[in-house]
């Protein structure tokens, strides 16, 4: 009993953890982006953020060309916020988030996940358990991870990550018999999700808002 509390315990910590990190500096990253070609007025003196290998070159490049401005915006509104601390949270999210869903667990969403896009995994599960269906669903792999789009307005960030994976599926009905999918063979999967926080909230942390396919 105490070796499954403590389990417990670090997975819960590991949760927090991970919930509070996605796009925070640890003070020893490179800058991220180049300085804009004009400043607003009301900003004196521009802050040089130069861009880093990976946003230069567009062979490897983890934030497309359409999302640099709205991540200098937030990088100019955040001086914590960093991409590559960012990218690494929002893949363990993907999964964890991803988890939960099929485990039903509606608590672990509850924080991970806000608005309609949490009410619409409950209802989904709502309806799964009705029908005595269960997913024995597993994340193979994470292929890819780029930010595809990025904005902050009214002092509200968001981020979209475009996410390539792929994933085994299960479903099984009441009495243990498969009803679709195979675990033996992975689906390549494309999701566009979007993470949104307020800037200026005493709340550091990122929640899922909105998904979509790629």
């Amino acid at each position: 009993m105490l070796y499954i509390v403590l389990l417990a315990m670090v997975a819960g910590f590991l949760a927090l953890r991970l919930y509070s990190v996605l796009g925070k500096r640890t003070g020893h990253e490179q800058p991220l982006v180049k300085p804009a070609e004009e400043r607003l007025a009301t900003q004196p003196t521009p802050r040089t953020i130069d861009m880093p290998t990976e946003l230069r070159d567009a062979g490897t490049r983890s934030v497309d060309s359409n999302a640099e401005q709205g991540i200098r915006a937030l990088v100019a509104a955040d001086s914590e916020f960093d991409v590559a601390q960012f990218l690494e949270g929002a893949k363990s999210a993907y999964r964890m988030i991803l988890e939960a869903f099929w485990k039903g667990d509606r608590k672990t969403l509850e924080w991970l996940v806000g608005g309609d896009v949490q009410e619409a995994f409950v209802t989904a599960i709502d309806e799964r358990e009705k029908a005595g269906h269960t997913l024995e669903n597993r994340l193979v792999s994470i292929e890819r991870a780029n930010i595809v789009d990025a904005s902050v307005e009214r002092g509200a960030a968001q981020i979209t990550v475009r996410f390539d994976a792929d994933i085994a599926a299960v479903t099984r009905d009441a009495d243990g018999n498969v009803v679709a999918g195979s675990l033996s063979d992975a689906v390549e999967t494309h999701d566009l999700w979007t993470f949104g926080r307020t800037l200026k909230s005493d709340d550091p942390n990122w929640k899922l808002v909105e998904t979509d396919e790629a």
